[in-house]
C-alpha cells in the first residue's frame, strides 16, 4: 500500500509540475512564432511591417478585422530604447497602438482619443538610459511587438491609412 500512496503522490506532482511549466511556458513560446513570423524571420526588428488589406483569406496570427489595417513591429530592447511613433490618420481616423511583452502580456495602449495629434513614445527596459521630457513605456522584456491598428473599413479609407502609416517609426534613438 505504501508503494502505491507513493506512485500516486509522486504522479500527482508530476503533474502539477508539468500543468504550471506548461502554462508558463505556452505564452512565451506563442509570442515567439508571433515575433519570428511578424519579423519575417529576424528581417525586419525595429522596424514596422505594414500589412495588406484584410481579405477573407488573411490569418496571419489571429483572426483580422477587415475594418482595420494592420502594421506590426517586433522590438529588441537588448541594444538600447527605441523612439515609437504613430502618426494620426486623416480625417480623425481611429488609431490604436497596443504594445505587447514576450510573454504576451499588453504593457501599453494608445490612441487617438488620447492623442490626437498621433502616439509618440520611448520603449526601454528599466535601467536604459532614456531621453528626458518623453514618455516612457518600460518593458519587462528585451522582445515584444507593438500593433499599429488604423480604421479603414473601405477601400479608400484603406489608402489613406496606408498613407499615413508609413511614416510610423520603430527605431533606436539617435
Amino acid at each position: 500500500m505504501k508503494r502505491a500512496v507513493k506512485l500516486g503522490l509522486l504522479f500527482a506532482a508530476a503533474a502539477v509540475v508539468g500543468h504550471v511549466g506548461l502554462v508558463m511556458a505556452t505564452p512565451h513560446l506563442l509570442m515567439s512564432v508571433a515575433m519570428k513570423r511578424i519579423s519575417q524571420d529576424g528581417k525586419l526588428v525595429n522596424q514596422f511591417y505594414f500589412g495588406p488589406r484584410t481579405t477573407q483569406e488573411s490569418r496571419g496570427i489571429v483572426r483580422p478585422s477587415p475594418d482595420l489595417a494592420y502594421s506590426s513591429c517586433a522590438f529588441d530592447l537588448s541594444g538600447g530604447p527605441l523612439m515609437i511613433e504613430a502618426a494620426p490618420s486623416p480625417n480623425q481616423g481611429y488609431v490604436s497602438i497596443s504594445v505587447f511583452a514576450a510573454n504576451t502580456d499588453n504593457i501599453a495602449v494608445f490612441d487617438t482619443t488620447q492623442s490626437p495629434q498621433g502616439v509618440r513614445f520611448v520603449l526601454a527596459r528599466e535601467g536604459q538610459a532614456v531621453p528626458q521630457g518623453e514618455r516612457v513605456v518600460y518593458s519587462p522584456s528585451d522582445k515584444g511587438i507593438i500593433i499599429d491598428r488604423r480604421l479603414a473599413p473601405s477601400a479608400e479609407l484603406f489608402a489613406a491609412a496606408d498613407q499615413a502609416r508609413r511614416g510610423d517609426k520603430c527605431g533606436r534613438i539617435g
